[in-house]
């Protein structure tokens, strides 16, 4: 009898491995739907986060629109065209329901930049800047701002999408307001976004919304948006934080595209610092500020995002012979016409203008900003404002400067009590030759002893009178003022005011730039900046004996080792192109008055301490330690 087949065995077969199929399927699916309301979350959780910093602006029938803080003391950024028709107050809301007075602090109008601050607490929630270079288009970003005034529950709203373009240059069409290497974005940008922050992935600040690009019929948002870059916002700050009024820069020269496709020198003033530098008509332009140019609009770009009197490196290609030079950047506007700008007059004016007040308008438009309103007199400004404004010519508000400038002040005294040290200043060692030198600073005098003869500048009388030794632009004047400084503090030195921040380019080819604050001085007809680094430490000195000429520049490099107030281990000079001497200290003596003790003395009972009153601060190094 022939033997039935069956099917069974692999019925089962197939049935269990559908089943298994289907099972994993339904947690595959599971997971995904899992991880995708996780993402989900994240991104709920990151926008809730990063609108505690927004800000909501109300100016009573003036308008209104956003802002965004970037710092827990109060300081938010908004655009120049929504705080202008405020004046010096506004009222801003934030996220958790309450309304806190806000003072004008800074103004940047060229760049559409203004800050503010906050006042009434101590912590308020702030987002971080990232790094705008490293945007790509198609990165996702959300807004979070005021549109239409409707935040009047002062809960942001929020628009989202990606990043549609990069690095954009918008026109000042008509007004001096210039988009420079902006962020282009199709989230929703309407008249009120203006001064909020453009936000990525992670809730960090990219950008500050300021303009958009609406329907000829009507004032509605066609999807094109654009944010001034954070990385711009970041070299600004520092100035506007001064209270300043800042300006942008200028090369000096324009650019133009030859017919082989290289961007070159068009036109150069002979009186700009490029052309100093040695710069000329028809040479190439091949980088700026360390970013490639490689056309007329990225030049622009570059240009656009700087401020006034930086010093930034500029490599330029000149018959096939590439040339690395740093060059100082000038204003594009005078200071008198930007302060018309600004108060509302005649730019063309010499003298600034009160111009009359506007009549109330409607949410800020970004595509069209307004001149500055006149500012109300200080006597209307809220009890909580009361001794947070002081006029003066060429700042916004320069009660912030003389708060930088405290600032930096006690950052270079908590380093230690140098006032003690009233004797002599020495410093001796070699050149890179090997030949010896000797310094010395005092109250009376500054002296040099080089190879090539002694040189002496009488400290008592008009410094800009000896730029000695000669070569060097003023090394003497500008040492002599680096020991009043650290003796005496900026009080000592005549006017003094906070500048801003500036990069401080390193000696060493790849490190990255130091970002300094800087002071800014006058004392006997002489102008001088110092930069201060993070810890306090004044790092550089130029010193201009004539406005018109080059600076003389000293830099202060590795710290003597084992001194515990970090005289300098390297001192660097240079005047115009020409390094005039690299001084290689070996030891380093501060005396005071009284009989000096040994040093090994005073590391045991440091200066600041009070314990070396009568000591002789002298150090014997072999090998100095790196500043980074």
């Amino acid at each position: 009898m022939p033997r039935r087949r069956t099917f069974l065995p692999t019925l089962f077969v197939i049935v269990v491995c559908l089943c298994c199929h289907i099972a994993g399927s339904i947690t595959s699916a599971a997971e995904g739907i899992a991880s995708v309301l996780e993402a989900q979350q994240r991104r709920i959780d990151t926008i809730r986060q990063a609108s505690t910093a927004s800000v909501a602006i109300f100016a009573g029938e003036a308008g209104g629109g956003s802002g965004v803080l970037v710092s827990a003391d109060g300081y938010a950024l908004t655009n120049f065209h929504v705080v202008q028709p405020a004046g010096l107050s506004m009222k801003c809301g934030l996220s958790d329901g309450r309304v806190y007075d806000a003072v004008l602090v800074g103004l940047d109008p060229t760049g559409d930049v203004s800050l503010i601050k906050l006042v009434g607490r101590h912590d308020f929630p702030f987002a971080e800047f990232a790094d705008s270079d490293r945007v790509a288009v198609g990165d996702f970003c959300f807004a979070a701002g005021n549109p239409f005034l409707l935040a009047t529950d002062f809960q942001p709203s929020i628009s989202a999408g990606i990043v549609s373009g990069t690095h954009r240059y918008q026109f000042p069409a008509g007004t001096i307001l210039e988009y420079a290497d902006c962020l282009q974005v199709d989230a929703a940008i309407n008249p009120g976004n203006s001064g909020g922050a453009l936000f990525d992935a992670d809730g960090r600040i990219i950008g500050l919304n300021g303009r958009a690009s609406f329907e000829k019929r009507g004032r509605v948002n066609v999807g094109v948006g654009y944010a001034i870059s954070a990385n711009q916002l970041k070299n600004f700050l520092g100035f506007l934080k001064g209270g300043r009024l800042v300006d942008h820069a200028t090369l000096g020269a324009t650019v133009s595209t030859s017919e082989d496709g290289r961007v070159v020198i068009s036109d150069i003033l002979e009186s700009s610092d490029a052309y100093r530098r040695g710069l000329r008509y028809d040479d190439e332009i091949v980088s700026l500020s360390g970013r490639n140019v490689r056309t007329v609009n990225a030049f622009k770009n570059i240009l656009g995002t700087l401020p006034a009197g930086w010093r930034v490196p500029l490599v330029y290609r000149r018959s096939g012979r590439r040339v690395e030079i740093f060059v100082r950047l000038a204003g594009v506007h005078a200071a008198a016409q930007l302060a018309a700008i600004v108060s509302g007059g005649d730019p063309s004016a010499e003298q600034p203008q009160r111009p009359v007040p506007q009549k109330p308008r409607q949410p800020d438009d970004p595509q069209q900003p307004q001149q500055l309103s006149g500012k109300p007199p200080v006597a209307t400004l809220p009890q909580s404002l009361r001794g947070l404004y002081e006029e003066r010519s060429g700042f916004a508000n320069h009660h912030f400067n003389t708060v930088e400038r405290t600032r930096v002040s006690q950052m270079i005294a908590s380093r230690g009590i140098f006032k003690a040290h009233a004797g002599a200043w020495i410093f001796t060692g070699r050149l890179p030759t090997g030949e010896p030198f000797r310094i010395e600073l005092s109250d009376e005098r500054g002296l040099i002893d080089l190879p090539t003869g002694t040189t002496t500048v009488d400290a008592t009388g008009d410094l800009d009178a000896n730029p000695s030794p000669p070569g060097s632009g003023g090394m003497l004047a500008a040492l002599i003022l680096w020991r009043r400084l650290l003796r005496e503090g900026p009080g000592s030195l005549g006017r003094t005011t906070y500048w801003g921040t500036a990069p401080l380019e390193s000696s060493q080819r790849g490190t990255p730039a130091l970002v300094v604050d800087v002071l800014e001085t006058s004392v006997s007809a002489v102008e001088s900046r110092f930069s201060v680094g993070p810890s306090g430490r004044v790092v550089g000195v130029e010193l201009w004996i004539n406005s018109d000429a080059d600076p003389c520049e000293i830099r202060f490099l590795t710290p003597l080792a084992s001194d515990p107030l970090e005289m300098p281990g390297v001192i660097e000079v240079r005047h115009g192109n020409e390094l005039f001497g690299t001084f290689n200290v070996e030891a380093a003596s501060l005396e005071t008055i009284d009989a000096p003790i040994d040093n090994d003395v005073n590391k045991k009972a440091p200066a600041e301490s009070g314990a070396a009153s009568g000591a002789t601060l002298h150090d014997s190094i072999s090998e100095p330690r790196d500043e980074s």
